[in-house]
């Protein structure tokens, strides 16, 4: 009978996958073995996996590179991360090492830029492409960074933006306009609440850009807040942003760039299907061929990768403590931390991530809701992104059993915040980084121990 917990998911899944498989019973991550981290450090562990960033940036690099080959595409492309989606600077490091540019959100990250370039990682080659809602002191930072002659571009986000550096700007300013694409028809809102209307944006470019010699428009800025998907509602809102770049190139020379954002998805399951290289072949195709019909030069292309750079780097590894049974139906796994501290993804907008056992795969499954240690309702995690019940495997044996949360490394500690309080004072775990030495041999360090009482007293005021 095969009701062991390998036959499940090799009868679900292709398995072992790119990332994943098993080595004497044991779950290896990216050629990682888990239990040995545990043994070593302890759970809950928080994890980043180094490599893993340059694989995606590299990836998304050559996918690009295919298609601009394949369509005899005239533009160029160009990499930026996303900061916002890992301010760390292990993340920055990493990331910059792979000739690529930066995209900001907040007048913070301007004070973080100054830092890498301070260190050296940046140089004023490199695109800081400025993005967001700008209050004073965010504008007042990028007109610093403008004036002292470096590379960044303020993306007006609002007509009145261009107030502010009108009167500060002391050398000519490059900007762009982000285009408030129309939401999706299920939307609460139909109108994205960033950026300026496609209606108004070729008006605002004749009556404050053109004939202003301290600016020039370079870069139209769209972004989808579902993300890059095979859908009517995608193609259509890039098409409407293609056809608005083609006509204001036709009266503005100097634009040149076109920025699609993010969006590029990441496994959130092991069933994920996404044709990453037939999706950024289209997009590239679409674009080639409007400006080929209109008869103008095609862009150069931007995006802006957050999630799809860092996410799939980052995992979370707990302890199973006890398992409890509430009735008939409902058992439920307690673990040594908490989902909705550490994830909070998970009840904030209900995504799921791959969750897989690291050990006990030879010992028979059953259905289970997984519970965090916070008294809050909603820390648990009771379904997979490809279906609505989570399988572990049974509590045999004296080794505990331990579960790990894989490609959470973006935003979960923007949002839940880095160190601090967290709900029901549930500490944050130690924090290690692993990467690989000159010879290929996986080498680990801590970035961050795990959180004491006193620290969190110390913040309290105690």
């Amino acid at each position: 009978m095969k009701d062991k917990y390998i036959d499940l998911i090799e009868q679900t899944f292709f398995f072992p996958q790119e990332d994943f498989r098993m080595e004497n019973n044991t779950l290896f991550f990216n050629d990682i073995d888990l239990m040995k981290l545990v043994k070593e450090n302890d759970t809950p562990l928080r994890v980043t996996h180094l490599p893993k960033i340059s694989q995606q940036i590299q990836k998304a690099k050559s996918l690009f590179a295919n298609a601009i080959k394949k369509h005899k595409y005239k533009g160029k492309y160009h990499y930026s991360y996303c900061t916002k989606a890992s301010h760390f600077s292990f993340v920055m490091e990493e990331a910059l090492k792979n000739d690529i540019h930066i995209e900001t959100s907040s007048s913070f990250d301007i004070d973080l830029v100054e830092r890498l370039f301070y260190r050296g990682l940046l140089n004023k080659d490199t695109f800081i492409i400025c993005n967001g809602f700008k209050t004073d002191d965010y504008k007042e930072k990028i007109i610093k960074l403008v004036n002292a002659g470096h590379n960044i571009i303020p993306i007006l986000d609002n007509k009145y933006e261009i107030e502010y550096y009108e009167e500060n700007v002391t050398t000519v300013c490059n900007v762009g306009i982000r285009i408030a694409a129309d939401e999706e028809p299920n939307f609460e809102f139909y109108t994205s609440r960033l950026g300026i209307r496609y209606k108004e944006i070729y008006d605002f470019y004749r009556n404050r850009i053109e004939e202003n010699p301290n600016f020039r428009l370079k870069m139209l800025h769209f972004f989808i807040n579902k993300g890059i998907r095979d859908n009517t509602y995608y193609w259509s809102e890039l098409n409407k942003a293609i056809k608005l770049y083609c006509e204001l190139k036709e009266i503005c020379p100097d634009l040149e760039y076109l920025n699609i954002g993010g969006g590029l998805p990441i496994k959130t399951s092991l069933g994920f299907e996404y044709d990453y290289q037939y999706m950024i072949d289209e997009i590239i195709f679409q674009i080639k061929t409007a400006c080929d019909e209109a008869n103008v030069p095609p862009p150069n292309i931007f995006t802006e990768f957050g999630s799809f750079t860092v996410g799939e780097s980052g995992f979370i590894i707990f302890e199973v403590l006890e398992q409890k049974i509430q009735n008939d139906q409902e058992t439920w796994y307690m673990i040594d931390g908490s989902i909705m501290t550490t994830m909070p993804d998970c009840w904030g907008i209900n995504q799921r991530f791959i969750m897989l056992p690291l050990n006990k795969w030879n010992i028979e499954y059953h259905r289970v809701n997984v519970g965090g240690l916070t008294c809050d309702i909603q820390d648990y995690y009771n379904a997979e992104a490809h279906i609505n019940q989570v399988y572990l495997p049974k509590l045999r044996g004296k080794e505990p059993l331990y579960i790990g949360f894989f490609h959470i490394g973006a935003y979960q500690e923007s949002l839940s915040g880095y160190g601090g309080i967290k709900h029901c004072m549930i500490p944050s775990p130690r924090h290690i980084l692993v990467d690989k030495d000159k010879k290929g041999a996986t080498k680990t360090r801590i970035f961050s121990e795990k959180q004491n009482a006193e620290g969190m007293l110390n913040i309290l005021g105690y």
